[in-house]
């Protein structure tokens, strides 16, 4: 069976990215663990949310870049919260629902109501909505509402 899974390339981290990606995301669980030559945790392999995800202690050779992102789709406000919240200890907020978490992973938080209010078929309306995106860091499910409303 062919299967596709994010692998992500840690500097020397890998145990404690494991330790907090397991307590923020519910349905997580650690499937596997390779321990390197020291003893260490070497690789892991998680699940997140149903999400299998591979997480590697590389060293410093390459680093992990916004032009990959880990893309969360939430149901509501409290979600986008929750997730923001969580991710951003530690780490930076960015643009449009991105931000860089403490280990330099890139993540999308974004409401459902973002893709269906930005597909309306009516330009005026989504044009709105995307322009309130655009301002935004963290997505606030009310302010897109108000600006699809007009």
């Amino acid at each position: 069976m062919t299967t596709v899974t994010p692998f992500l390339w840690f500097d020397d981290r890998v145990a404690e990215a494991v330790e907090f990606y397991t307590a923020v995301f519910d349905e997580s669980a650690v499937l596997e663990t390779t321990p390197g030559p020291d003893g260490g945790l070497m690789m892991a392999r998680l699940q997140l949310a149903g999400q299998n995800v591979i997480v590697f202690n590389g060293g410093p050779h390459f680093m992990l870049t916004p032009a990959f992102s880990m893309f969360i789709e939430v149901g509501g406000q409290e979600e986008v919260d929750y997730y923001w919240n969580a991710l951003t200890e530690g780490g930076e907020p960015s643009q449009c629902g991105w931000l860089v978490d403490r280990f330099g992973v890139s993540w999308q938080v974004i409401p459902e109501a973002l893709g269906r209010l930005m597909g309306d078929e009516d330009a005026e309306r989504s044009g709105r909505v995307v322009a309130a995106m655009l301002a935004m860091s963290k997505i606030v499910v009310s302010e897109l509402q108000a600006a699809y409303d007009g």
